[in-house]
């Protein structure tokens, strides 16, 4: 239910959703969901982090890069660099955080 219950709230949304998909003591698995347009702002990962795109295209930035990611693409996220993400079009994203 929780992919359905963030494209639910994205229709009145202006910023991304994001939700928990399944925790544990030392990891994490969030959904983000974007609209075309829509932007995580810049930030910082404390934890090793993945993240997957299920659905859409979204652009990966940090530092003086930018990655294209399409459906099923996947980054490594490196710790403590400043990065954000901007959607291209309608998109779900998975994020794994943890050892």
């Amino acid at each position: 239910m929780t992919i359905k219950k963030i494209k639910e709230e994205l229709k009145v949304s202006d910023h991304p959703v994001v939700k928990s998909l399944h925790h544990g003591a030392a990891f994490k698995v969030l959904i983000l969901g974007f609209r075309k347009g829509m932007i995580l702002k810049e930030h910082k990962a404390r934890v090793q982090s993945k993240l997957t795109v299920l659905e859409g295209a979204v652009i990966f930035k940090e530092e003086n890069k930018a990655v294209e990611l399409k459906q099923y693409d996947e980054v490594e996220i490196p710790t403590e660099i400043m990065h954000s993400v901007e959607a291209m079009e309608d998109s779900l994203c998975i994020l794994s955080q943890g050892e």
